[in-house]
């Protein structure tokens, strides 16, 4: 996608007046193979702001994952990440992340940027209880142990477990929502500046989720949280993000408030991709599924990675990578043609025009962000919405975990975190 540096642009438009937490400018992944370079993060630009929660929201494949692992300098090998990745302590000078030592890396995964990946189960090594991850990460980052414990225990308890039941349990004896809320516990033992999340709930049932997000809440607003949040469930993002950021072809093709991005989404494959999800304001039979595959990661289309499957694809879109357009001052839509995007792709959501306020809830032009369904409104896209994956699968870019040992190494599945 041609950006022209839009991620400084995006921070002084979007951005004005709050404070960015990490940034990516260009950030790419790719990885060399016998049939050509695989590009599965391609030159991404994005400005997490502190204190929001940012949903990140696309197909399964689609790049989430790396954008993920992008933020921690946590690529395996034998992937490439290029680009720039920032972060911005509070009251300290920038960090240039992928310029780190590996000791200063070390100390940045965990103690001011933490992640939880996908499955829990996969994230704790099966031959150690629960206590010793705990222990150990404390250990690993010359952390008091007996304060840290105690930190535990009481992280445990607020995400509503019995900490003694827990801490001295093995992964295997306990239920995947437990095992779940265990493992963010752990990931903010550390006390965090941002907490990046992959996919925390694709594993659990629906009641489950629902409590989970309602617990991200409550850390968020206790422990001052920056969260990004990264699914293929479209009603969890709209129950919970401020704003969110649709992923598609391994960039990012819309960015903006949750609330305006539901209700009057620019670009045509956000406008598809929530007329394939159930909702409340449609029957069954009004949805669309999107037609066509995404592409493969070694053969993307030249121009718009989505004109193949696009009812607005013109010649323009198949010679030229579309910029970013302003669709208002704090959304963007990378597309030629968003402005007819409304009428050539009609919402099944009754929502899918105007400028998105039909309903007096906040439209986020300063604080970049809805109510996340805390005001009583009756957000259609959040009741009984599915995930955007065609095929049940997860989104398994990467199935490995961020080692908080003294080496910064990457343990990948049933590793040490």
């Amino acid at each position: 996608m041609s950006t022209q540096n839009t991620s400084s642009t995006e921070r002084t438009r979007t951005g004005e007046g709050r404070e960015p937490i990490i940034e990516l400018q260009d950030a790419e992944v790719t990885f060399e193979m016998e049939r050509g370079t695989s590009r599965v993060l391609d030159k991404v630009d994005l400005t997490v702001y502190r204190g929001e929660i940012l949903g990140v929201v696309g197909e399964s494949g689609s790049g989430k994952s790396m954008l993920a692992m992008s933020m921690l300098d946590a690529v395996d090998d034998p992937g490439i990440l290029s680009g720039q990745v920032t972060y911005y302590p509070q009251d300290d000078d920038p960090v240039d992340v992928l310029n780190l030592s590996d000791e200063r890396l070390r100390q940045l995964r965990w103690e001011h940027i933490s992640m939880v990946f996908q499955g829990a189960m996969s994230s704790f090594n099966p031959t150690m209880g629960i206590r010793e991850h705990f222990v150990e990460t404390l250990k690993a980052h010359d952390t008091d142990v007996d304060e840290g414990m105690e930190r535990a225990r009481e992280l445990l308890s607020d995400l509503y477990l019995d900490p003694d039941r827990i801490l001295g349990s093995y992964a295997h004896e306990l239920s995947g929502g437990m095992r779940q809320r265990a493992l963010i516990a752990l990931s903010v033992l550390l006390e965090p500046d941002l907490l990046v999340m992959d996919e925390p709930t694709a594993a659990l049932d629906l009641l489950m989720q629902r409590s989970i997000l309602t617990l991200l809440r409550k850390l968020k607003e206790k422990y001052d949280l920056t969260m990004l949040f990264i699914t293929h469930d479209l009603s969890l993002v709209a129950e919970l993000a401020d704003r969110m950021a649709v992923m598609y072809a391994f960039e990012l093709v819309e960015k903006g408030p949750t609330n305006r991005i539901l209700r009057n989404a620019a670009h045509p494959y956000t406008r598809a991709l929530l007329n394939a999800t159930p909702n409340l304001d449609a029957p069954l039979s009004e949805m669309r599924p999107i037609a066509g595959s995404a592409p493969d990661p070694v053969n993307v289309p030249e121009g718009c990675s989505y004109h193949p499957r696009c009812p607005l694809a013109d010649q323009q879109c198949v010679a030229t990578d579309p910029e970013y357009h302003a669709v208002t001052d704090v959304h963007d839509a990378a597309c030629f043609h968003w402005e007819q995007a409304a009428e050539t792709i009609p919402m099944n959501t009754g929502v899918g025009s105007g400028d998105g306020e039909t309903d007096g809830s906040n439209d986020a032009e300063t604080d970049g962000g809805v109510d996340a369904g805390t005001d009583g409104s009756d957000d259609a896209e959040t009741d009984g919405g599915v995930d955007t994956e065609t095929d049940g699968s997860d989104d398994a870019e990467t199935d490995g975990g961020v080692d908080a040992g003294t080496d910064g190494s990457d343990d990948g599945p049933g590793g040490e975190i």
